[in-house]
């Protein structure tokens, strides 16, 4: 079915007979596979040239997923049974694409929505977007899924100096192996699952990395006795409070990694799964960066104070020379850049109250991927979202053909 109708005012203005979902990540895709899957006509807006561009375009080349696959599969379609429990980057991508083969996901590349607004007097969404030769568009809408996710855009703090530090600087995102820094000293800032893995990679291409641990972090071994992390944490949250399966976590993985705070690496007062429920901070899974740090590999050093040229000045004065650095210092929503409604988002980028829980707002607005919950809750919220709006959608067609059988 097509889901827009005949274009107007010169291909400028489009109505759309069913949701508006901005982004074709994994979120914005298994919301639209399930409308599909219920007959009901969507548009999906991606700014990038292709689905899950930050997946493609954004990750470095030894990324696997972090998570056992069954924790990462999208609604309605499995990943294959030859895949490796933690698939790579590629197995991934290779999924996604298969993913919006079967269900017949069209997306419409290269157009970035400038900004979406409820239009209080006719009930509807005006979601405005530029396309990449600066025409722009407006699509009207009953619904809006916000699938665009909490990693839309890199965040790159300032520091003092940097502009005169003369090495090359770049955020995880542009990183892609460690190949090109062999023998270079590089600093890279943050110690998250990608500050960790990217100062692994640069181990594994003989270059000499430090990383910069400003805060607390919890280091969980990514399996416990054969078992995911993950998945053990799951089953005991069906049975047990959330502290006593934090402390569970812990003890096991101060048996297995032994103290990991004498090395610089000092844990939060708050448990891992209590601190990603909070404030969304992920614990960081070891695949082999502790290791590297215990035998003076990875070295560990506190916060920047400032940057000059060729060298870093740490906050304990100690200052070291480097030849680059790596910002490994996360990501961020964008929502708020172009949801010009600020009741539903806040600042940073999360649904606020009017989502009560987690996906569902008033007047005809959806998130998906915004729970904190990874993959497996995005694709929980996306089949919610879908069955949701199909239920109103085929209310409302069966209301429409009553209102037109009496004329």
């Amino acid at each position: 079915m097509d889901p827009t109708f005949e274009d107007l005012f010169s291909g400028r203005c489009i109505l759309v007979n069913g949701p508006v979902i901005v982004g074709a990540g994994p979120s914005g895709l298994a919301v639209g596979a399930g409308l599909k899957q219920q007959g009901v006509p969507f548009v999906i807006l991606e700014r990038d040239s292709c689905i899950a561009s930050l997946w493609k375009n954004r990750t470095y080349d030894r990324l696997k997923l972090h998570l056992p696959k069954q924790f990462c599969e999208l609604p309605y379609h499995p990943f294959p049974e030859n895949f490796p429990e933690y698939p790579t980057k590629h197995q991934f991508i290779d999924y996604l694409e298969s993913y919006a083969r079967k269900f017949e996901i069209n997306p419409r590349f290269h157009e970035s929505v400038q900004s979406a607004k409820f239009d209080e007097t006719c009930g509807l969404w005006r979601v405005k977007t530029l396309t990449n030769d600066n025409s722009t568009i407006e699509y009207i809408c009953r619904w809006l899924v916000v699938a665009t996710g909490e990693n839309a855009e890199k965040v790159v703090p300032e520091f003092e100096g940097l502009q005169e530090f003369g090495g090359n600087v770049l955020h995880a995102c542009d990183y892609k192996s460690g190949e090109a820094y062999q023998g270079k000293s590089v600093l890279v800032v943050g110690c998250g699952n990608s500050g960790m893995e990217v100062s692994l990679d640069l181990c594994h291409h003989n270059a000499i990395p430090t990383m910069v641990v400003r805060s607390s972090v919890h280091i969980l071994p990514r399996e416990i006795f054969g078992k995911s992390t993950f998945e053990l944490a799951v089953k005991l949250m069906k049975w047990l409070p959330i502290w006593v399966v934090d402390k569970t976590l812990l003890a096991a993985a101060r048996l297995i990694l032994g103290n990991v705070e004498k090395y610089g690496l000092k844990r939060p007062s708050t448990g891992p799964l209590q601190l990603k429920n909070t404030e969304g901070k992920t614990p960081v899974l070891d695949i082999g960066a502790l290791k590297k740090i215990r035998s003076g590999k990875i070295k560990i050093v506190p916060g920047i104070k400032k940057f000059s040229t060729g060298k870093v000045e740490l906050v304990n004065g100690e200052i070291l020379e480097i030849d680059s650095v790596i910002l490994a210092t996360g990501y961020c929503s964008n929502v708020p850049s172009w949801l010009k409604e600020n009741e539903f988002f806040s600042r940073d980028g999360y649904p606020k109250s009017p989502f009560p829980n987690g996906w569902k707002g008033k007047s005809g607005i959806y998130a998906v991927g915004f729970t904190r919950r990874g993959l497996s809750g995005a694709s929980l919220d996306a089949v919610r979202v879908a069955q949701d709006i199909s239920k109103i959608w085929k209310k409302e067609i069966v209301c429409n053909k009553k209102c037109k059988s009496h004329f």
